[in-house]
């Protein structure tokens, strides 16, 4: 074995230079001198082969140009956790200096020895790691615990821990690290790639206080999720991107405490997987961003009921994904809890062409929405959007069955399906009126744009704009615009304009259902906002 080469040094981590990977070959290679190390690395750019080497297999790579071969003294095979953190925040014995631990001083032609320095050095060092709560070793190749106990007596008072980036290659350097540390609230092991236990362990209490825990990027896969789970009793929030999941199962008596949820970036077989993890009852935040899934169904509730699933679900996020189908949308109305979503980026959003409508249609289909996409919903902004939804679907509604008479209203199921909201709307708000029923409107060279200068006179620290509104506009939408525009808390907005034509008249635009044009405001007007 080459001098300095750990025993253990197949299927390590280890660094060389900037690049990471696993130890998968320690030996000798044909035709060339000493030993070599065979390294999977995680960037495929940095190798050149799949484990071959002139027809010779030595290891195998899951890319076809993953892996290469380096001498030992090229590789970094990590320190233990104490090291790093006297490292990283100077605590080592380069720096002690620092604290005067030369032995001897000089007064005038006089040498004074102080016997013991160095040991008080090393107690003003113990008494320093001591104060430490929240420690980040990112990137400083930890790869082992270290002594045993050492930690426990160094680094007593530890609650949040980043240990992300490292060389840690299994769970148990983890609990090594992690039972030495008696109140671990927070554990950040994200960008390892470890190995994690495939059966049932012994149940310890090393993270018997954990609340947060990032396993992002580790090759951890559910299953294995839910065998350490159960040594993570009061666990609050989990976080698991980028970890190739594509199946889940139901927790069966582990993760009853979890509250978030961060599966984004990992490549889910199906919508039907979240219904495994349905049943979590405290779980209020799910995190599913670019997961690939297409739909969102929740087969135990018919339209206008709530569903038994995710009970606690306020905030969902499930953008970057392949939803086409607004009856995705509709099924979110069925969440009892929900409050936050967010869905940018995915294709349904492709099917109406005017963003204002867009956010009007979402949040009209899900009820007890209060912030879509990151922006506060204002109450104002919520009724014109359910008055509008209500309108522009009317004629569909007595298409398909409905009727301002209550014993003659029975909408097609069809209807329903698409529009699951629209008699809770009329109940709302009472049937649309005939002279309502307008077909809905694309923006177009058709609907006459209008220049109008935008001022809020009373609000001198806000700067006048200019913006180009369609005349079928109604008050409502207008409405909606300046509240996200101006950024107005939520108060009720009263609006009017001035004619460039009729200097010192201001009209009042007081029907919010009614559009633009029915006010006669022409290009170069003024409206007015104050609130």
């Amino acid at each position: 074995m080459a001098a300095g080469l750990p025993p253990d040094a197949l299927g390590r981590r280890g660094s060389c230079g900037t690049d990471y990977g696993a130890v998968r070959y320690v030996g000798s290679v044909s035709r060339t001198a000493g030993i070599w190390l065979g390294v999977e690395w995680d960037d495929p750019q940095r190798g050149k082969h799949d484990g071959s080497y002139e027809g010779t297999q030595y290891f195998k790579c899951r890319h076809p140009k993953g892996g290469s071969f380096i001498r030992p003294n090229k590789a970094n095979f990590g320190v233990d956790f104490l090291t790093a953190v006297k490292d990283r925040y100077g605590l080592n014995d380069k720096q002690d200096v620092q604290y005067g631990t030369g032995n001897t001083v000089v007064f005038g032609t006089k040498t004074v020895e102080f016997v013991g320095m160095d040991s008080v050095a090393e107690q003003q060092r113990q008494v320093q790691l001591n104060k430490l709560v929240d420690i980040s070793v990112r990137e400083c190749a930890v790869s082992h615990a270290g002594q045993e106990e050492e930690i426990s007596r160094t680094c007593a008072n530890m609650r949040h821990i980043n240990l992300s980036k490292n060389l840690i290659s299994s769970w148990e350097t983890v609990i090594a690290i992690a039972s030495q540390v008696q109140n671990l609230e927070t554990l950040n092991v994200s960008e390892n790639k470890m190995r994690f236990p495939s059966t049932s362990t012994l149940i310890s209490s090393t993270f018997s206080n954990l609340k947060v825990l990032a396993l992002n990027q580790t090759e951890i896969t559910w299953t294995e999720v839910l065998l350490c789970a159960q040594g993570w009793p009061v666990l609050e929030e989990l976080y698991l991107s980028s970890n190739n999941i594509t199946v889940l199962e139901r927790p069966d008596n582990v993760l009853q405490t979890l509250k978030l949820l961060d599966l984004s970036d990992n490549q889910l077989l199906d919508g039907n997987q979240l219904h495994l993890i349905a049943q979590l009852p405290r779980l209020e935040q799910l995190i599913l961003r670019n997961t690939g899934i297409s739909s969102i169904h929740f087969p135990d509730a018919r339209f206008g009921c709530k569903t038994e699933m995710f009970p606690s679900l306020k905030r969902l996020a499930i953008n970057d994904n392949k939803i086409s189908q607004w009856s995705s949308i509709n099924e979110l109305d069925k969440l009892p809890s929900l409050r936050a979503l967010q869905c940018n980026n995915n294709p349904f959003m492709d099917t109406e062409k005017n963003p204002e409508t867009l956010i009007q249609l979402i949040i009209a289909k899900i009820s007890q929405l209060e912030v879509l996409n990151n922006c506060e919903i204002l109450p104002a902004e919520r009724r014109g959007a359910e008055l509008d939804y209500r309108k522009i679907f009317g004629k569909d509604w007595l298409e398909a069955g409905g009727h301002w008479n209550p014993e003659k209203n029975k909408p097609s199921e069809e209807f329903l399906a698409s529009h699951p909201r629209y008699p809770a709307l009329c109940l709302k708000y009472g049937a649309p009126e005939e002279g309502e029923l307008k077909g809905r409107q694309p923006l177009t060279l058709k609907n006459q744009l209008l220049t109008l200068t935008i001022k809020c006179p009373e609000k001198p620290e806000q700067k006048a704009v200019e913006k180009k509104l369609p005349e079928s506009m109604t008050i409502q939408k207008v409405k909606g615009l300046l509240y996200r525009l101006f950024k107005i808390p939520g108060s009720e907005l009263k609006l009017s304009y001035e004619s460039s034509k009729l200097e010192g008249k201001e009209v009042e635009l007081d029907n919010d259902l009614k559009p633009l044009q029915f006010y006669s405001i022409e290009s170069g007007d003024c409206v007015l906002v104050r609130w």
